[in-house]
């Protein structure tokens, strides 16, 4: 079977409802064609109600939102922040961007977020160096909540805290409460490939009045209150659009429906790829409280039990037309961050070595799983 037989599976393209043109029409309409209106302050109290924050400052990016919430923690030139190494590297960069320096910690292998134990010995470590870290920023990979009452209690023990990178975890929670929402501040990203999308977009949030506050002056140019344009602080253009926040608004109302059509996903997935040799969908379980969002579906490839490596199935796939992509490869084995400080590595240098992510997009039909699960079939079984 040749790839071009068949339409392109994509890894997790958007999924749009029917409402969203309601909004984004309204804005063209009303002429609200710009980083600010209706749709922004909409959207922003969508986000307020979905998530139980008090405050929500919708950003043109994720990253923005990462570079933001870090300056309002007071990262600037020469401070370290603590930092999944396991990430995108969207989370990092912005570190660097305030003249601080990252400080790696690795994975455990259950949620394949930050090791609570590596945490622990990386801040001690730095302490004794003379070093206090500024930050945590802590990610929530693949939607799957990192061990929180670990990591909150060394947080506050030493005082340190928390930006809490949920950029792929919207909708996800831990003992009922909403991830982004356990730190100083939260954030989310609305990437095209995200669970719910403005094709571009972001937000922080926060129940700090202050900081909110701070937002939405520094995401605005930091212009001071002052009939002409009079600026004392250095500030960004960071804002949402007004047109695509009503994207937002429109997703929203499926914001719901889209995390359990992942979880079923997920469950499809595990059910029907289970027996394998030397495949297994991970990681497979939640630890008590967790509810994760099942952003993509990844599994993990057994050296002792195939010779298939993660490459030579993406590349199968590719034969099929269905997307596939590895797992993120780790911050400290990047040649950007090379020089950085590593608290572990091996858990998730591991993980990125045997890991491939599967098409998860929440438009799949049966019909769209089963070509995947055949192809993977086609290749292992013969292997």
């Amino acid at each position: 079977m040749h790839s071009q037989d068949y339409d392109r599976l994509y890894l997790s393209p958007p999924h749009l409802g029917r409402h969203e043109l309601n909004y984004v029409h309204k804005a063209f309409e009303d002429n609200w064609v710009a980083p600010a209106g209706p749709n922004l302050a909409g959207f922003e109290a969508d986000i307020c109600q979905f998530t139980g924050a008090k405050y929500c400052v919708a950003l043109s990016s994720g990253t923005a939102a990462i570079h933001l919430g870090l300056r309002l923690l007071g990262v600037g030139p020469g401070d370290e922040v603590l930092c999944s190494s396991f990430t995108f590297v969207a989370t990092a960069n912005p570190i660097v961007y305030l003249g601080a320096t990252p400080v790696f910690v690795d994975s455990e292998p259950s949620t394949w977020n930050l090791c609570p134990d590596r945490l622990r010995e990386a801040i001690t470590d730095r302490l004794a160096r003379g070093k206090k870290p500024k930050a945590l920023l802590l990610v929530h990979l693949y939607g799957m909540p990192a061990r929180l009452p670990e990591i909150l209690a060394i947080a506050q023990e030493f005082d340190i805290p928390i930006l809490e990178d949920a950029a792929e975890a919207l909708g996800a929670c831990f003992n009922k409460q909403p991830l982004g929402t356990f730190g100083k501040l939260g954030l989310f990203s609305f990437n095209g490939n995200k669970i719910l999308t403005t094709s571009g977009g972001g937000a922080l949030i926060t129940d700090d009045a202050e900081l909110a506050r701070q937002a939405r002056f520094l995401a605005t140019q930091a212009k001071d209150d002052a009939p002409y344009y009079q600026h004392s602080q250095l500030g960004y253009n960071y804002r949402l659009s007004n047109i695509l926040a009503g994207i937002g608004r429109g997703q929203m109302e499926l914001l719901a429906d889209r995390v359990k059509r992942r979880r079923e996903i997920f469950a499809w997935y595990s059910e029907h790829l289970a027996g394998l040799p030397g495949l297994s969908v991970a990681p497979a379980t939640e630890l008590p409280g967790s509810h994760a969002n099942r952003w993509l579906t990844t599994v993990l490839l057994n050296p002792a039990e195939t010779s298939v490596t993660p490459e030579a199935l993406r590349l199968h796939l590719e034969t099929h037309n269905v997307e596939s992509r590895p797992l993120w490869k780790p911050m400290h084995l990047q040649p950007l961050y090379q020089e950085a400080p590593i608290y572990g590595g091996a858990v998730c240098a591991d993980l990125f070595a045997r890991g491939l992510c599967l098409p998860s997009g929440t438009a799949m039909t049966e019909t769209d799983l089963r070509r995947v699960k055949n192809a993977v079939e086609e290749l292992l079984k013969i292997s």
